[in-house]
């Protein structure tokens, strides 16, 4: 077994097509991922498969072609666009005589040299030694067990076992600090919640301009660079909106394909503002010609966390590159759906905030309803949704309700069984129990 360099900047690039060809977008992507870690590209081992070979992934012909690329570059490393198995990692290092690297460890060591908190830095550590677990090799032979007698008998641990317990101990370690720093947090978002201000998440696939809407939104400094996962660590800040509302923003960490389970897990610092959130800001990557691909990418990482049911407006970026002008779309209830802008030289920022205020703070609507026995359960609801502001009897058993909300809930609520819109308050008596305002001959005589 060869000893794994220090440095691993020139890299050869291998993506194989499980039963299809490799798309150039993807390779791109992958291309991008190595240049973040450090790498140096020198060449792509591209092929087709029907399915993965067991043992080396790639198959025996292709594995003999990467060492030879490999060799003739003169390559540290080979990064591989796949998650490979244990065996399959060990196997290929020790065909192609080089560092084998795969998709998810690269992603780890992208994650590592980005980390900036406390917080973050630990999550790291903690994904990488859950994804080193599997991957240990050897021991120390001349240690191990024996089977002879007296004075042949090894210490009764090899060294494998020795790291696979020291790991053990490390992990353990990690996830008590991380669920302290968790608690602290969550002692921060409850304080958060119990003042009247929601919380808007930027969300989206890495490198779609995040952080550069976050700046220009709230005129913080956060890091941006043109590179993927530049942020990792959450950011929260204050953003002023029309009708002197006020709204907390938070940046979050960039999705991307394939993204690692071990890091969706433990990266639960950034991704717990998006399942918090009162509104999710969808950032996509205008120019991007796989934008519907990625918004697909990322909503599958969105149900995964809990964040799936949460409202979002989708943010086209980047407009400036395909020479469009700011604009809004509504879907078919009215509602915000897709705001056009460009982050960088802040076009179409105020639609932006329009639209955000409008989606937090809707313009309500007051009507009276009837609402008969077989709307009881409906009533309760309302009641526990503060929705009702006065309440009146009927001599049938129904009741009479004056309800404000948006024009869309309301007419939901009409086409319930058991809901009958009033044109004008009908002379019923009064509940004593459920006034909430004066009755209309008291305000009459007042």
């Amino acid at each position: 077994m060869f000893e794994r360099p220090r440095s691993g900047e020139r890299a050869v690039l291998v993506r194989i097509g499980v039963g299809a060809p490799a798309s150039e977008e993807d390779l791109s992507e992958f291309r991008a991922l190595a240049v973040s870690a450090g790498a140096q590209p020198l060449a792509t081992v591209s092929g087709t498969r029907s399915r993965p070979d067991p043992r080396l992934f790639v198959g025996s012909g292709k594995a003999e072609e990467i060492r030879r690329v490999a060799q003739e570059h003169s390559a540290d490393v080979v990064l591989f666009d796949h998650a490979l198995s244990p065996s399959q990692e060990r196997n290929l290092e020790k065909l192609i005589e080089r560092r084998v690297l795969d998709r998810n460890g690269l992603i780890l060591d992208i994650f590592a040299q980005r980390a900036r908190s406390f917080e973050g830095k630990l999550e790291v550590e903690l994904a990488q030694l859950r994804h080193l677990a599997s991957r240990l090799v050897r021991g120390w032979t001349h240690l191990e067990r024996q089977k002879g007698g007296i004075g042949l008998r090894g210490p009764g641990e090899t060294q494998l076992e020795t790291d696979r317990r020291l790991l053990a101990n490390r992990i353990r370690t990690l996830a008590k600090r991380l669920e302290k720093l968790q608690r602290q947090r969550d002692t921060g978002r409850q304080a958060r919640r119990e003042v009247p201000v929601p919380t808007v998440a930027i969300v989206g696939y890495t490198n779609a301009g995040k952080s550069t809407l976050f700046n220009a939104l709230t005129g913080a400094g956060a890091y941006v660079a043109d590179q993927l996962f530049a942020t990792l660590d959450p950011t929260v800040r204050r953003v002023e909106l029309p009708g002197s509302q006020v709204a907390v923003l938070a940046d979050t960490v960039g999705f991307v394909r394939d993204l690692p389970h071990e890091l969706v897990a433990a990266f639960r610092s950034t991704l717990q503002e998006a399942r918090d959130a009162t509104l999710l800001l969808h950032v996509v990557d205008a120019s991007d010609p796989q934008r519907l691909e990625r918004i697909d990418q990322v909503n599958e990482v969105l149900e995964s966390i809990g964040a799936g049911t949460i409202p979002q407006i989708q943010v086209f970026n980047k407009i400036d590159r395909i020479e469009l002008e700011p604009h809004a779309e509504r879907n078919a209830e009215g509602r915000f759906a897709r705001v056009w802008l460009a982050a960088a030289p802040r076009v179409g920022l105020d639609g932006l905030r329009s639209a955000i205020a409008e989606t937090l703070w809707p313009v309500l609507a007051r009507e009276t309803l009837r609402l008969g026995l077989a709307a009881a359960a409906l009533r309760s609801r309302l009641y526990r949704d503060h929705r009702i502001l006065a309440e009146r009897s009927c001599e049938d058993g129904s009741w009479e309700v004056d309800v404000e909300m948006t024009p869309t809930q309301l007419e939901t609520l009409c086409r319930q069984p058991g809901v009958t819109r009033m044109p004008s308050p009908a002379p019923c008596a009064v509940d004593e129990g459920y006034l909430q305002f004066p009755p209309p001959s008291e305000r009459a005589a007042s």
